[in-house]
């Protein structure tokens, strides 16, 4: 049997556990908070004292805070992205609409509200240029991107596993700062966000775990396959107006480094939860070649470590169309 037929298989028998694993990680939509709980009401007549205090509160955020808010906005908001790259995985069914497209479009309908409450913080406050902000998402969504997985479930899972952590740490982290800068609406919202990203993660962990239960050895074998590429994060190809693909990703990276939302470190540290939440080192009966695979695995972090400690962050701001100073004065 093919690695492809093998891998279906494996998701048909994983799909009768799908709606308790739904009820488990995603919330009734009656039950999750949206968007207007944390912006002003425009029905009620407080409203434009409400925006006014967002407006006085942002000027109190520095530019590369502004940078990476809005970069980790454009991220959310290119979801269309990637829900169609996940109905199009192996093993879920969009057109018959079985277990794995119903988790996906919830969880799709969870993610959505992220980018929604962020876009319009920014556009209330005042301190951004939101038409360059929406060319950058709409050539993000149209440029679309390659995250290495092809079709193959145990890699994209591995991906999602990883990614969603990887979205907790920035958004906590942002709301750590907007906290310490007495922004505390802010700093509230991107932390019931990172609630949700935490979750998420925690779903799509246990959605590998399970396949290390039936699969082991191919389930170990597209870890480190995903590992050996490295971890490609969805906004690689950010660009913003009249520049080519991926020009403005590095930048931005840089600066979410520069004031600590994530790091390499971060990387390194994602790495080694994933390891040990699926007990790589005790995982039995390996083929010759999983085990290999395993080998390098428990290796990596040390070797990244290593790495990490040369990488040197540029100490001047890139001027992004997006942010510009004069408004943060």
């Amino acid at each position: 049997m093919s690695l492809k037929n093998v891998r279906l298989e494996v998701m048909q028998f994983l799909e009768k556990d799908v709606d308790s694993l739904i009820e488990k990680y995603l919330i009734p939509i009656e039950k999750i908070w949206q968007p207007s709980d944390f912006l002003p009401n425009s029905e009620g007549n407080n409203f434009f004292e409400e925006v006014r205090e967002i407006r006085e509160l942002s000027q109190e955020l520095p530019y590369d805070f502004w940078v990476v808010l809005v970069g980790d906005m454009i991220t959310e908001e290119a979801l269309p992205t990637y829900e169609s790259w996940l109905m199009d995985v192996e093993g879920v069914g969009q057109v018959e609409r079985n277990g794995w497209s119903k988790w996906v479009r919830q969880w799709t309908g969870e993610e959505n509200r992220h980018g929604d409450v962020l876009n319009k913080y920014l556009y209330l406050s005042g301190r951004v240029n939101m038409k360059e902000i929406e060319k950058t998402t709409q050539y993000l969504i149209t440029d679309g991107f390659d995250i290495g997985t092809d079709r193959d479930p145990y890699k994209n899972f591995v991906y999602t596993s990883f990614q969603e952590l990887a979205t907790y740490v920035s958004h906590n982290r942002v709301a750590k700062i907007a906290k310490e800068k007495g922004n505390k609406q802010l700093a509230k919202m991107c932390n019931i966000i990172s609630g949700d990203e935490m979750r998420h993660h925690h779903a799509y962990s246990e959605f590998v775990e399970r396949i290390f239960q039936v699969d082991p050895n191919q389930m170990m074998m597209a870890f480190q396959y995903m590992m050996k590429q490295k971890i490609t994060m969805p906004a690689v190809f950010l660009r913003e107006a009249g520049n080519k693909i991926g020009t403005a990703f590095d930048e931005f990276s840089n600066t979410a480094q520069r004031i600590g939302v994530y790091t390499s470190r971060d990387y390194i540290d994602i790495l080694e939860k994933l390891i040990a939440r699926w007990e790589i080192d005790k995982i039995t009966n390996l083929s010759e070649e999983a085990e290999k695979a395993r080998d390098y695995l428990m290796k990596l972090p040390e070797r990244m470590l290593r790495l990490a400690d040369r990488v040197k962050i540029p100490e001047n701001s890139f001027q992004f169309k997006w942010v510009e100073p004069a408004r943060l004065k």
